[in-house]
């Protein structure tokens, strides 16, 4: 389990693409107390170390994550959020997240406002059901709050500083991201979803 609050960028050393995808990745994270097996939130897929050095780890990626993410269009360079999984009494700064990607949303606009940028994302129609104003949402692994939405397409303010220690910063109109929908929301759903057929089921 994660925060949504990246605490390096690393970069992609190499990737050996044969049957399941190893990817190496370049950190200046302090991995000391990172054991073998750990998970690592990166870009927002919660991935398990498999081997490690002094400032890199690797990572075993299967087809199915490779279908459901964006990790397939990483190369020897992209840069990556990286954040290690959470420990008992670790500040919950953002909110909870799995690292489960839900899928992959399209950046629509960037727009600078102040010191800010507003992005407008499109959803994927399965997962818009789940966004709404005020509420949270991760991007590549990023903490998000939701400002508006208005239909699949959902905004959110990213201020200088996550603009800046963030690949958000990299990202322009076009671009997919990865997606993971707050599991609060998840449940709410549910649970509405399950009043609203037996409501159904009353009236019959």
């Amino acid at each position: 389990m994660f925060t949504g609050i990246v605490q390096n960028i690393g970069q992609v050393k190499s990737i050996a693409k044969d049957g399941d995808w190893r990817i190496v990745i370049e950190t200046d994270m302090d991995l000391s107390a990172t054991p073998m097996g750990a998970s690592i939130c990166c870009s927002g897929c919660c991935l398990t170390v498999v081997e490690m050095g002094d400032n890199w780890f690797a990572v075993d990626v299967s087809a199915e994550s490779l279908s459901k993410t964006a990790i397939g269009a990483w190369q020897t360079g992209t840069e990556i959020n990286l954040e290690p999984s959470l420990k008992l009494g670790d500040e919950l700064g953002g909110h909870f997240v799995f690292g489960h990607v839900d899928g992959l949303a399209k950046l629509v606009s960037v727009e600078k406002d102040g010191d800010s940028h507003r992005l407008r994302i499109e959803a994927p129609a399965d997962l818009a059901r789940y966004i709404a104003p005020k509420g949270s949402v991760t991007l590549d692994g990023v903490s998000l709050t939701v400002n508006e939405v208005d239909g699949n397409v959902f905004g959110v303010n990213i201020i200088a500083h996550t603009w800046d220690h963030t690949t958000l910063g990299q990202r322009a109109a076009g671009d997919a991201v990865n997606i993971e929908i707050d599991m609060l929301a998840r449940y709410v759903a549910r649970q509405m979803d399950v009043g609203q057929s037996q409501s159904n089921k009353d009236a019959a």
